[in-house]
């Protein structure tokens, strides 16, 4: 049986802990799947929304770690955190998974059956996983979450996609070779 992350897991620097979760299984009542592509944000980053200190929609990433941050992006779609690191204000987006389970709730959620594309991206992620403000601040340990430590996956890195700030961190992090990723990454990553 799959453990879930430890409480020591969660409170590592946000660059390892986005490392550490591509190959973990996160399920949301019961559709999900692994974790294949991760993006880490530090209180100090400028393209951070905790950059700054705490205000309104980003309150959730100072409060405890091992807790969802969800927020809506160009006022459309929900987005995906994991609240850690070693500074409150620290969070990882999930940008994608691969699917694995409730895959058929997930077709109905997102209006088409390419398993590809169910989760490749933190807004068809959040839709294929019914993720909306109700969650943020949810904790990860609880349902409807359900958080399992994964296997060791090969991992590339690369830039983060979407920012105009900070866009030399090579913060986003993927699952070499799978299908499921939001975009591919630079080849030498």
């Amino acid at each position: 049986m799959s453990k879930a992350p430890p409480s020591a897991f969660w409170t590592q620097p946000v660059v390892d802990l986005a490392r550490a979760l591509i190959g973990c299984q996160l399920l949301v009542d019961g559709a999900g799947g692994t974790i294949v592509e991760t993006e880490a944000y530090d209180v100090d980053d400028p393209a951070s929304h905790a950059f700054g200190g705490p205000r309104g929609r980003n309150l959730a990433m100072f409060g405890p770690v091992a807790h969802a941050y969800v927020y809506k992006i160009y006022g459309i779609h929900w987005c995906l955190n994991f609240v850690g690191g070693v500074h409150p204000g620290s969070a990882v987006l999930i940008r994608a998974i691969a699917p694995t389970q409730g895959i058929e709730t997930m077709i109905a959620r997102r209006g088409l059956s390419d398993p590809r594309k169910l989760c490749s991206g933190p807004g068809k992620l959040a839709q294929a996983l019914s993720i909306d403000r109700r969650l943020d601040g949810a904790p990860l340990d609880q349902a409807p979450f359900a958080l399992t430590l994964g296997n060791e996956a090969d991992i590339v890195v690369g830039p983060r996609i979407g920012i105009s700030k900070a866009i030399d961190h090579p913060w986003r992090f993927g699952a070499r070779g799978s299908p499921f990723l939001s975009r591919a990454f630079p080849k030498d990553g």
